[in-house]
């Protein structure tokens, strides 16, 4: 049943396209104007080209968790089999030093349930003797009887340290688990915002904690699906469609672009809390949610990728590394079939936004040759810079709300997200949020 409501949704990421999907569904008269060619936001492929090959790459090698319950549902929603397109691992960390040895192993237990499958895992755990083995397990103990909630937000770091965690159990664990889930430095890092992830993915189901890792690029994944789904119910799609003008006229709003003005009874703004202070400064009414966005520092994440002959693979799927630029190496031969391809991620700032591009994928290269000596030469390499990945997530954060003071308009994007930093399953938690505040 079609409903009267003309919504425009301007931003085509992850967090609009969830947005115009749970309309769409429900009979809403649905656009969506994306700037871009491509939907998708940080999610999005990129094409890159070496000599006579042409391949195609995700933006940045992506995790997600089983904890993501509303991004499972919405792909089982749009008929996206979780099978097909991710390689689900239970929680496994294997840390690798540059001197070829593994400083550090944890592994949940698959035969446990929830907490206790952890709880083994920390007490078989290789690399950190009894004495922080016993310090860990005192904290897990500890955050289940404050079911993960603290009185005052602080530095994790800071927090860490409070509660006995060692150096080297900051630096093998702690560490690792916070830049992979914040993308901000530890010592700088949202204790609250933290210990919310970790909730959500050592409690409850013992899937919670698996990491899901793509086969697949995340345009295929979640921003092709979602649009086919969104055209199927009757929504429109705009690709290189900047709104240049967002006025509120009458019992709605105008919306311009270079080719046409329209009008419609309800707006979500989709855009990166970097991007959309274009919006609230013409609209008096958002003053406070333009003076909280400005306050938002951001965070890089680089993407390395590095092409060896194709009999070329790692131990695992997904490596940890110790003291070394490098953080993650992912090998997508194992993981989608591009035999010889290593992916490795830096998270956060640090030296590494100094160098160029091709001396860093000169030092991860030497790097990964150190943690693994089997490693050829690599034949190719791409490092992918995105400036301003997500946003710093750190204590006492501000964060907009979903509904704005201005009728008929909200906010959606992982900075809305209060509970969670920036990550996809907070962008579709926002997305569904405003879609259900309109009805």
């Amino acid at each position: 049943m079609m409903n009267n409501k003309q919504v425009a949704v301007i931003g085509g990421g992850c967090a609009g396209l969830s947005a115009a999907a749970h309309l769409a569904e429900r009979g809403y008269a649905v656009t969506v104007f994306e700037a871009s060619s491509q939907l998708g936001g940080r999610a999005r492929t990129v094409v890159v080209e070496n000599k006579d090959l042409m391949q195609l790459l995700d933006n940045g090698q992506h995790i997600l968790l089983g904890a993501y319950t509303e991004t499972l549902a919405l792909l089982e929603k749009i008929g996206v089999d979780e099978n097909q397109v991710f390689l689900r691992q239970p929680l496994q960390l294997n840390m690798q030093s540059a001197a070829a040895k593994s400083v550090f192993s944890l592994k949940s237990a698959r035969f446990l349930p929830a907490p206790l499958n952890m709880l083994w895992g920390f007490l078989c755990c290789r690399g950190l003797n009894f004495s922080e083995r016993i310090a860990a397990l005192k904290l897990m103990r500890y955050l289940k009887s404050t079911r993960y909630e603290i009185i005052s937000d602080r530095p994790l770091e800071q927090f860490l340290i409070d509660h006995q965690q060692t150096v080297r159990l900051i630096e093998l664990l702690w560490e690792p688990l916070c830049l992979a889930a914040l993308n901000t430095p530890i010592d700088n890092a949202s204790t609250r915002i933290f210990l919310n992830v970790v909730r959500d993915s050592f409690t409850g189901n013992k899937k919670y904690s698996d990491f899901l890792l793509p086969r697949l690029d995340l345009s295929q994944i979640i921003s092709h699906p979602l649009s086919q789904f969104i055209q199927s119910k009757g929504g429109v799609i705009k690709l290189n469609q900047r709104i240049r003008h967002l006025q509120v006229e009458d019992n709605g709003f105008s919306l311009e672009t270079r080719d046409e003005k329209s009008i419609f009874s309800h707006v979500i703004i989709a855009v990166s809390p970097a991007r959309v202070d274009r919006f609230l400064a013409s609209l008096p009414t958002l003053k406070r949610a333009l003076e909280i966005t400005q306050t938002y520092q951001y965070q890089p994440i680089y993407t390395i990728y590095l092409q060896y002959p194709a009999e070329t693979q790692l131990p695992t799927v997904m490596s940890g590394l110790s003291n070394t630029i490098a953080q993650w190496a992912f090998d997508r031969g194992q993981l989608c079939g591009q035999k010889g391809l290593i992916a490795v991620i830096v998270s956060a700032e640090g030296s590494h936004q100094k160098m160029k591009h091709d001396a860093l994928a000169l030092k991860v290269a030497k790097e990964l040759n150190r943690a693994f000596p089997h490693l050829p030469k690599p034949l190719w390499h791409k490092v992918i810079a995105e400036k301003r990945a997500t946003f710093a997530c750190t204590p006492n954060l501000a964060r907009p709300s979903n509904k704005t003071a201005q009728p008929q308009l909200f906010l959606a994007g992982d900075y809305t997200h209060a509970e969670y930093p920036a990550t996809i399953e907070g962008a579709i938690r926002s997305g569904i949020a405003c879609a259900n505040l309109i009805g």
